[in-house]
């Protein structure tokens, strides 16, 4: 019989959205991995607001609407606040009612600096691994390291003289650059000041960016560290050494680190050899000499790592097409290390709800 359309709305409806998600939806396991991170970073969340006053949103909900916004590649803030209005898979992640109004798009403009300046990015991305660890998905024994350019919210008209000479901009904003050489010593973005001038590779156009670094463990590929530094001034070296020094001050302790010829220099080689941790780093014909012995190059490991250390650029793939980070819409170092922590702990949780799914 064929059905017909009835324009009548029901006065009254009674379910709730826990009732419309699929019991083997992939989005239950990561909520339950996310659940159980915040609850461990909850002193941390605790400690940032105070006790008296108007009752705010709860950083827990803007921290998993972030990481929903990385997950489904929402552009912006102000449409996933537009669609949490009448998406039931949002609100059921959120832990909202179907009456609870949305937020507005300003919340999280003004909780966002809060929650940066107290690293609690880093600290839930620290507890998602330490869920990793406890499931035995990390090594801590054999990592690999590598950098992405992560482009800045800034355009090259407002990289001017930071002395305030050159032409000015015309009717449309744009300025004539001939004949004058622009270098981040003498030059600064106007939008971003801490965003820098920089090109991939030879023949590659310069862009205003930011550099992100991760440290990645080779036994499923998850994501252990991550950072975000100027793109001039802190080389991947060096920011690969403070990752290092990170993971000793949680006890941790390497055996290797692979990387690509980037990460072939004597000052990396040698603060590697000097905490007894062998350098798995391809080799570089101009640095010839200074790198690992050709006892570590012919042996089994290095060859292992430097197949397995390309898995991480998976997640700069993912990072970049999926989570946000090709062209980052925040301002500053210290936001979009923000932005990179909340990127790398949503990439972990899809591959350990995958790995280890649950029925939370």
């Amino acid at each position: 019989m064929r059905g017909q359309v009835n324009p009548q709305a029901h006065m009254f409806s009674y379910f709730s959205p826990e009732q419309r998600v699929p019991a083997k939806h992939p989005l239950r396991s990561i909520k339950a991995y996310t659940d159980s991170a915040l609850q461990q970073i909850r002193p941390v969340l605790d400690g940032i607001y105070s006790t008296i006053g108007r009752p705010s949103i709860p950083p827990e909900r803007l921290l998993k609407a972030q990481l929903l916004i990385a997950l489904y590649s929402v552009r912006s803030d102000r449409l996933f606040c537009e669609t949490l209005d009448y998406n039931i898979l949002f609100r059921w992640f959120l832990d909202m009612g179907l009456e609870e109004p949305s937020f507005d798009a300003s919340t999280f403009s003004k909780n966002r600096e809060r929650l940066a300046s107290e690293e609690v990015a880093l600290k839930f991305f620290d507890a998602v691994v330490r869920e990793a660890r406890a499931l035995e998905l990390l090594s801590d024994e054999h990592c690999s390291v590598d950098g992405t350019l992560v482009e800045a919210w800034a355009s090259m008209k407002s990289f001017r003289p930071k002395d305030g000479g050159g032409s000015g901009p015309d009717a449309g904003g744009d300025r004539d650059f001939k004949g004058e050489r622009r270098r981040n010593d003498t030059h600064q973005s106007t939008t971003d000041p801490e965003a820098r001038l920089l090109r991939k590779s030879l023949g590659k156009e310069a862009k205003l960016c930011f550099a992100g670094h991760a440290l990645m463990d080779n036994r499923h590929g998850l994501i252990s560290n991550v950072c975000l530094t100027p793109s001039v001034g802190v080389t991947e070296s060096e920011a690969a050494l403070r990752l290092i020094t990170r993971q000793r001050r949680k006890r941790l302790s390497p055996k290797s680190f692979g990387g690509d010829k980037g990460y072939h220099t004597s000052r990396f080689v040698h603060g590697l050899l000097a905490q007894r941790i062998a350098p798995h780093v391809a080799l570089n014909a101009a640095h010839y000499g200074t790198g690992p012995g050709p006892s570590v190059i012919n042996s089994r490991a290095y060859r292992a790592s430097q197949i397995v250390r390309k898995r991480i650029e998976q997640f700069f793939g993912w990072g970049k097409t999926v989570g946000g980070l090709r062209k980052t819409k925040l301002r500053g170092v210290r936001r979009n290390q923000h932005l990179m922590c909340l990127t790398g702990l949503a990439y972990n949780l899809v591959r350990v709800s995958r790995m280890c799914p649950t029925t939370g």
